[in-house]
């Protein structure tokens, strides 16, 4: 033990580590920051372990081709630790988007991005950001169907954008098409790029934090004015602060050792997200999906017409980045106790609402057709009439029901059918069939007329009545 000591002695004594770390671990802290201050440094954790789990992977995983996805079948189930370590970059990117939501909203709400720490939001929201690219371009390197779609989905949102999108899709996707090129590209942003502009913002984050020092709780009588809030910082901090290591850093350490639990629990019981099928330009029947924490900005954008479509797509971003940026500018004094700013206490109400009930959306996912639809059973065709069973089997086979509910089954994409026999006549029937509508295809080259015939005879049988078992006229067959 005293050989060990002596070594480290002679180490720290050449180096002048203590001289450098032990005063920014002792740099005095307010004795109120407790637990609500604890989810920054978590998230500085979760970030360690995505690294540190990052470079495991990295070691086994081949960013080329269908090599790719063979590499993440062996890293899943043949490598030793793989499974888990892919786990643990799962579960430890949704920690660190978590946590930095929750660190960002217990800054807001306690108003420390005013006086005279606006750089320090600033940084923090430029880095929020950047762990969200992060979690993205992540999603492209499972080289799944899923990852491939939605990397495509991406660039097509992209080549939105005036005179820049067709060079910014190009630029994502590496060429004309997802390939190769496309996963090493993404590949080099995922490991370099991203992980680079992090390390950076959080030595700024840090740096601003040790410059600045840490908020005090918020109090009713403590408003910030920048004229002379500086002075009374320092001499509140010299009447009741406390270093931050050893007697503050306890909750920090507890809390993120408590985090990586949590992280290596979920890895080792439920395992890393599985693997879609392996990436075929062929299949259609695709529904791309990205992971959770994005779920709420697709339910966005299902929900709005067309012709605002491309303005959100490249316009909400934007406007959420520069709209945090720009908090700080716009309120740096005053008070910062939630209940002397109850607009404050609402936007984060309502924010966090929102984003819920759009994220449950997003799960549902209604406007995606459903792929996996079954043939209407018996009970709901309702009828024995040939004409009226054998268009009830078109309605499935030529996928209308992907798209369309018929007496509870079916998607929820388009209108539903269950009352169509009310809603339009035969004619109209023919005509939307043949011709399609909007996100409708035509059916006119595919269907027979004997064929389309049946179709709208049973379409005609759909009048929202109850449905029971037993048979119900047919309502007539099309004349051809």
């Amino acid at each position: 033990m005293k050989f060990i000591k002596s070594i480290l002695g002679w180490l720290d004594d050449r180096s002048g580590f203590s001289d450098v770390v032990m005063p920014i671990l002792r740099h005095v802290v307010p004795d109120n920051a407790r637990w609500w201050y604890v989810f920054g440094s978590a998230t500085l954790c979760a970030f360690a372990v995505q690294v540190i789990s990052g470079i495991a992977l990295a070691t086994t995983y081949v960013p080329g081709g269908e090599a790719a996805y063979e590499s993440l079948l062996y890293i899943t189930n043949e490598a030793p630790l793989g499974n888990l370590l892919r786990g643990m970059h799962y579960y430890g990117a949704t920690a660190m988007v978590v946590l930095a939501i929750i660190h960002m909203t217990q800054v807001f709400l306690h108003a420390a991005y005013k006086y005279p720490r606006e750089l320090n939001w600033m940084s923090g929201v430029v880095l929020l950001f950047v762990v969200l690219g992060m979690s993205f371009t992540g999603q492209l390197l499972r080289w799944d169907a899923n990852g491939v779609w939605s990397v495509t989905v991406a660039a097509e949102m992209a080549g939105r954008a005036p005179l820049v999108g067709p060079a910014i899709a190009h630029a994502i996707l590496g060429g004309e098409t997802v390939g190769g090129s496309t996963l090493t590209r993404f590949f080099a942003i995922h490991v370099f790029v991203l992980p680079g502009l992090i390390f950076a913002g959080i030595g700024l984050h840090l740096w601003l934090v040790l410059r600045h020092g840490i908020s005090e709780m918020p109090k009713v009588d403590e408003p910030v004015d920048p004229a002379n809030y500086k002075e009374e910082y320092e001499a509140r901090l010299e009447k009741t602060g406390v270093p931050f290591w050893p007697i503050a850093a306890w909750r920090d350490t507890v809390f993120s050792v408590a985090v990586m639990a949590l992280i290596v629990g979920s890895a080792f019981f439920f395992g890393p997200p599985a693997l879609g099928t392996s990436p075929d330009p062929s299949e259609i029947n695709a529904n791309p999906m990205p992971d959770w924490y994005f779920w709420w900005y697709f339910a966005i954008l299902s929900m709005l017409p067309p012709q605002l479509e491309t303005f959100v797509i490249l316009g909400l971003p934007v406007v959420g980045l520069l709209g945090l940026i720009v908090v700080p500018v716009l309120s740096n004094k005053g008070d910062r106790a939630p209940s002397r700013r109850p607009w404050a206490v609402g936007t984060v109400v309502f924010g966090f609402t929102a984003l819920l009930v759009l994220t449950i959306y997003g799960y549902k996912k209604p406007w995606s057709p459903d792929f996996g639809v079954k043939p209407l059973p018996a009970s709901a065709v309702a009828s024995s009439d040939a004409a009226v069973v054998h268009g009830a089997e078109l309605v499935h086979q030529k996928g209308c029901m992907y798209c369309h509910e018929i007496d509870g089954y079916g998607g929820h994409r388009g209108p539903g059918l269950s009352d169509i026999g009310q809603r339009l006549t035969q004619a109209e029937l023919i005509i939307r069939i043949n011709n399609g509508g909007y996100n409708m295809p035509s059916f006119a080259a595919s269907l027979t007329a004997t064929e389309l015939a049946d179709m709208v005879t049973f379409l005609e049988t759909r009048t929202g009545a109850v449905v029971g078992k037993e048979s119900i006229p047919s309502g007539g067959r099309v004349s051809k």
